[in-house]
C-alpha cells in the first residue's frame, strides 16, 4: 500500500489546527488558552484548578495526571466545573492501573497490585474505601454520579490480562483491549456528565478503539527500546515483517505498510464515531476531546510517510491546549 493512497482516503492535509480558519475564535481565546496549566512540576496551577477548598487527595490526583497523562489532564480541565474532580479521579485510577505493568519486575507483583485495585473497587461500592488518595477520590465520584461498577472492573481485568509481555495476535485483539480500557473510561466519563444515550455510547466505543490503536503506535519506539513489540502479529505477517524489524527501527516499505494499516484502522474508527455527530447530545462532546490528540498523531504520521520512528513524532505538541480549547468552543469532537 502506498502512503499516497491514504491522502485520498483521508482527504487532503490541512496545515495547522483542523477547522481553525473556518471561524474566528472569540476575543480573549488565545489568552485563555495560554493560561491552561503546563506539565511543570510546580503546584501553582494545581491550586488554581483545585480552588482554595481542594482536598489533599484531590491535589494528588491532579498531580498524578499532570505528570502521567497530560493529554487526559487537559481534556478534563475542559469538562463542566461540577464534573472535573470526578473526571480527575477516574483518570487517576486509570493511570494507577496503566503504570503497574512498567513499574514491576515480576508478573506476580503486578497481579498483587491488580488484586488490590479489585478489592478497592469492591470496598468503594461498600462505602469503605482504603486510605489511598485515588481510592478516596474514586469513592467520591461513585457516590456523586452512581458510576457503573462493571466498567471499572473491566478496566482492571483487561489491564491484568495485559501484564503478559505478548504481542496482540490480531487487530481485533487490540481493539478488544481498547474497548475494555479506553472505551470503558469514556462510558464512565459520559456517566459523570449525566449522559445516557445509545449514540453517545457508539461514538465512545469507536473513539476508544481509535485511541487504543494510536496509543499502541505511539508507544512502539518506547517499547522497542526495552526489546518489546506489541503490534498485531496478523498485520506484521501480512507484510512479511518481523519483530526484529521494529527493534532495528527499520524504515523499509513493508514496515511502513504495517503502520499504515493500523493508522488507517484508527482513522476509520474516528470516522465512524463522527458519523453519529448529529445524534449525540451536545453535552456529551466534552467527553470526546481526546479525538484532538488522536487525529493530531494520525496527521503527523501521515506527513512522515508512516515512519513510526521519525523524531518529529516524539516532540510535544505545544499547541495542544489551544487545539483542545478551540474544539471545545466549537462544540465538536
Amino acid at each position: 500500500m502506498a502512503a499516497s493512497t491514504l491522502v485520498s482516503a483521508w482527504g487532503p492535509l490541512r496545515p495547522g489546527v483542523p477547522g481553525l480558519c473556518r471561524r474566528r475564535p472569540p476575543r480573549g481565546l488565545w489568552a485563555h488558552a495560554r493560561r491552561l496549566p503546563e506539565p511543570a512540576g510546580s503546584g501553582r496551577s494545581v491550586a488554581a484548578v483545585s480552588g482554595p477548598g481542594a482536598s489533599g487527595t484531590d491535589r494528588y490526583c491532579l498531580e498524578l495526571l499532570r505528570k502521567r497523562d497530560y493529554e487526559g489532564y487537559l481534556c478534563s480541565l475542559l469538562l463542566p466545573a461540577e464534573s472535573r474532580s470526578s473526571a480527575f479521579a477516574l483518570r487517576a485510577f486509570n493511570v494507577e492501573l496503566a503504570q503497574v505493568k512498567d513499574s514491576v519486575s515480576e508478573k506476580t507483583i503486578g497481579l498483587m497490585r491488580m488484586q488490590f485495585w479489585k478489592k478497592t473497587v469492591d470496598d468503594v461500592y461498600c462505602d469503605s474505601p482504603p486510605h489511598q488518595p485515588v481510592a478516596i477520590e474514586l469513592w467520591k465520584a461513585v457516590k456523586r454520579h452512581n458510576l457503573t461498577k462493571r466498567w471499572l472492573m473491566k478496566i482492571i481485568d483487561e489491564r491484568e490480562k495485559n501484564l503478559d509481555d505478548k504481542a496482540y495476535r490480531n487487530i481485533q485483539e487490540l481493539e478488544n483491549y481498547a474497548e475494555n480500557t479506553q472505551s470503558s473510561l469514556l462510558y464512565l466519563t459520559l456517566e459523570i456528565l449525566g449522559i445516557k444515550d445509545l449514540h453517545a455510547d457508539h461514538a465512545a466505543s469507536h473513539i476508544g478503539k481509535a485511541q487504543g490503536i494510536v496509543t499502541c503506535l505511539r508507544a512502539t519506539p518506547y517499547h522497542g527500546s526495552r526489546r518489546r513489540v506489541f503490534l498485531p502479529m496478523d498485520i506484521c505477517m501480512l507484510h512479511g515483517v518481523s519483530q526484529e524489524d521494529f527493534l532495528r527501527k527499520s524504515q523499509d516499505k513493508n514496515v511502513r505498510d504495517v503502520v499504515y494499516d493500523m493508522a488507517s484502522q484508527a482513522h476509520l474508527h474516528l470516522k465512524h464515531a463522527r458519523s453519529f455527530h448529529k445524534s449525540v447530545p451536545v453535552k456529551a462532546f466534552p467527553a470526546f476531546l481526546q479525538t484532538v490528540a488522536v487525529e493530531d498523531y494520525l496527521k503527523k504520521i501521515q506527513q512522515v510517510d508512516f515512519d513510526i520512528f521519525h523524531p518529529s513524532l516524539q516532540q510535544k505538541n505545544t499547541l495542544l491546549p489551544l487545539s483542545l480549547y478551540i474544539q471545545s468552543w466549537r462544540k465538536r469532537y
